[in-house]
């Protein structure tokens, strides 16, 4: 990808690494269109930036995936860039202890949701022919450990998703499977308790993730990589 201005599509952006990818890339310079679940977190980011666009969509529901990315596409443009960011992790327990409808809710939002969000913006990418998704995986989305085996399961089926994906795009598209590396978020905080504090804060963390996720390009197609 050139350093021209972008339009860059992020999943999840109320919190943690989304709501950090959104501060970076405004200051940046580039177009942000983001969503997240809460009301209130996309009410204070379209206060903060009123040239960008935030709105309310859970990534779990088609119908709300589909009618957002139609909109994004007739009003903003076709992005160059999706990030498929929102997730959630499960609470620690064994998994013959994780509730069916924890196990349920967690791979609608991390798997059925990065399904959604990529057949919903796709079409619109390849009639222009280029443009990258960058589907957040996970370390353990590569490696397991235990009391987070259904977090685990939907980060490896992300990365299995995407290889295949990249295998069916057409020239000039790429889907890669991004590890964002460890991270002091809410959700490192739920798996590692005071142990999170000693990994990097989202807003570290981006300022060697943005560049990053700037330089993939159609020669990434296929990749599983790590932010640096």
């Amino acid at each position: 990808m050139s350093d021209t201005k972008r339009l860059i599509v992020i999943t999840g952006v109320s919190k943690g690494l989304g709501q950090a990818m959104v501060e970076e890339f405004v200051r940046m310079g580039h177009r942000v269109a983001g969503c997240a679940r809460s009301a209130s977190a996309i009410h204070e980011l379209t206060s903060s930036f009123p040239q960008h666009r935030f709105d309310v969509v859970d990534v779990a529901n088609f119908d709300q995936v589909q009618a957002w990315a139609n909109d994004i596409v007739v009003t903003c443009g076709t992005p160059d860039l999706v990030i498929n960011n929102a997730a959630i992790i499960n609470s620690d327990a064994c998994l013959w202890e994780i509730a069916p409808d924890e196990f349920a809710s967690l791979t609608a939002i991390n798997v059925n949701g990065t399904f959604f969000v990529c057949k919903a913006f796709l079409p619109a990418m390849m009639q222009a022919g280029t443009g990258v998704i960058a589907n957040f995986s996970s370390g353990w989305g590569r490696s397991t450990s235990p009391k987070v085996a259904p977090y685990c399961a939907s980060k490896w089926a992300v990365e299995g998703m995407t290889r295949a994906l990249s295998q069916e795009l057409p020239r000039g598209l790429a889907a890669v499977a991004l590890n964002p590396g460890i991270i002091n978020t809410e959700m490192l905080q739920a798996c590692f308790g005071a142990g999170a504090a000693s990994y990097p804060s989202a807003s570290e963390w981006v300022r060697t993730a943005a560049p990053f996720l700037l330089q993939l390009d159609a020669d990434d197609n296929g990749r599983s990589v790590n932010c640096p």
